[in-house]
């Protein structure tokens, strides 16, 4: 039979943050079905090194087109084009 293979070997590491922050991680963590705060923030800082060309300027832009989107502020290609003269008509500046 093979050995078990052993979990590979952990180490603590204390960070400080504001108590408010530490509300906003809490409340994350659970809202996505994280099992631990500890879990969260490995999941977190993996992503953070998996992925390190997505940046915080790339989440904010993200935010705002999902905010845009609720509030149903968004525009079809046609109004765009149209907007941008990109279909063959002038746009209102040019005029």
């Amino acid at each position: 039979m093979a050995e078990a293979e052993s979990s590979p070997e952990k180490t603590t590491v204390n960070i400080r943050m504001t108590e408010t922050f530490l509300e906003d991680v809490d409340s994350t963590w659970e809202d996505h079905g994280f099992n631990s705060r500890s879990e969260y923030i490995r999941a977190v800082l993996r992503d953070a090194l998996k992925h390190p060309e997505f940046n915080r300027a790339d989440l904010k832009a993200m935010l705002a087109g999902e905010v845009e989107i609720r509030e149903d502020r968004t525009h079809g290609s046609e109004e765009v084009k149209a907007e941008y003269g990109l279909d063959g008509t002038a746009r209102d500046s040019d005029e």
